[in-house]
């Protein structure tokens, strides 16, 4: 599967053309191999995968698509390596690279053209965006153990507990399921702190009549999940009551309306109008959602002016949310696996409102 990503990239090369990768996401997908460090190259009929020496004894025996070379000259090897081929133009990752690392490859590689064009890019994050039998496994199993840890922190969401300690509890006891690392910082924020979407968990005691939220995702064999569920603490207000009624009414119907085929941006205002139209125009400030892989924010987003459309193959986010300044917020997020008839859920925990 890994060698076909390659094949599908030397397709789009001229003979004299390479693709340059030093981003670890991209360096992963293309190797299968995780690492801090490394630069792939693609020509025509050769992909290489220059490593150091901390890696290159595991890539050898892991990295299969590629020919694996001891990174001992530095970018001088890659440019080396690059006459030897008789290449002419090589194309970065433009959204990856800066002007300060464009500059010195521009001055490394003398005679060789290194373009501002995102060909790289474009290529990549198009295969990327539909994924495989394989990589689903390891999304699924990865929102397994996220689903798996909300189980496990409900009962431990008590008054008096920090949002630090329950964000902590439940990262440690990711971790301890077989995680190998977590898709991103969890945010874990109640009462007041709800209102800011991406807040961060704070010394702040959980109080009756809180809004919990909490937004978290695991990573398991380089593939990530994302989730959010808020939950109440004792009695909640009707305003409350209306709100999570709004936000959870938005997010289901967008889910139902997900399929193969359609607009992006059609499936955000959805959700939006819903919201709107109950009397919260702008307590809803982001995207309905984005999609999900190795990153755990990849393309296509399902943004309000986004006119890409959705394929057989994506998974992504829905996380429509409401958030009153000063007040509270709520968002439920799902993860889901776009089909040609609708889409399939990959998010099993309950999203009707949980009152601890």
């Amino acid at each position: 599967m890994i060698k076909n990503r390659i094949l599908n990239l030397q397709e789009i090369l001229n003979d004299n053309e390479a693709f340059l990768v030093t981003s670890g996401s991209n360096r992963f997908y293309l190797t299968g191999f995780n690492s801090s460090a490394g630069t792939v190259v693609i020509t025509k009929t050769r992909a290489v995968f220059f490593i150091d020496f901390r890696y290159f004894e595991k890539a050898k025996s892991t990295a299969g698509s590629c020919e694996v070379v001891l990174y001992d000259k530095g970018d001088k090897g890659i440019y080396e390596f690059c006459k030897s081929e008789k290449i002419k133009c090589i194309f970065v990752e433009s959204s990856f690279v800066s002007l300060t690392q464009h500059k010195h490859l521009s001055d490394l590689f003398s005679g060789i053209e290194i373009s501002k064009d995102n060909l790289l890019d474009l290529s990549i994050n198009k295969m990327r965006a539909v994924k495989s039998a394989d990589e689903l496994l390891c999304i699924k199993q990865a929102q397994a153990l996220t689903d798996s840890t909300f189980d496990y922190i409900l009962p431990r969401i008590t008054a008096g507990r920090t949002e630090r300690e329950v964000m902590l509890d439940m990262e440690f006891f990711m971790r301890g399921l077989g995680a190998s690392g977590v898709s991103f910082d969890f945010i874990v924020v109640s009462g007041k702190n709800s209102s800011l979407p991406h807040g961060v968990p704070t010394d702040k005691k959980i109080e009756k009549g809180d809004f919990v939220t909490m937004d978290f995702g695991a990573l398991y064999n380089g593939y990530c999940s994302d989730m959010t569920r808020t939950v109440a603490v004792g009695n909640i207000s009707e305003e409350q009551q209306r709100v999570y009624d709004t936000v959870l009414k938005a997010q289901t119907t967008a889910c139902g309306a997900i399929k193969a085929g359609k607009v992006c941006g059609d499936m955000d205002k959805i959700a939006r109008d819903i919201i709107y139209n109950a009397g919260y125009k702008g307590c809803f400030g982001h995207a309905l959602g984005h999609s999900v892989g190795i990153d755990v924010h990849e393309s296509p987003s399902l943004s309000p002016n986004n006119k890409d459309v959705l394929q057989l193959g994506n998974v992504v986010t829905v996380e429509p949310g409401i958030y009153i300044e000063n007040k509270f917020g709520v968002r439920i997020e799902d993860m889901v696996y776009v089909t040609e008839d609708g889409c399939i859920n990959l998010t099993k925990s309950d999203k009707n409102l949980i009152i601890l």
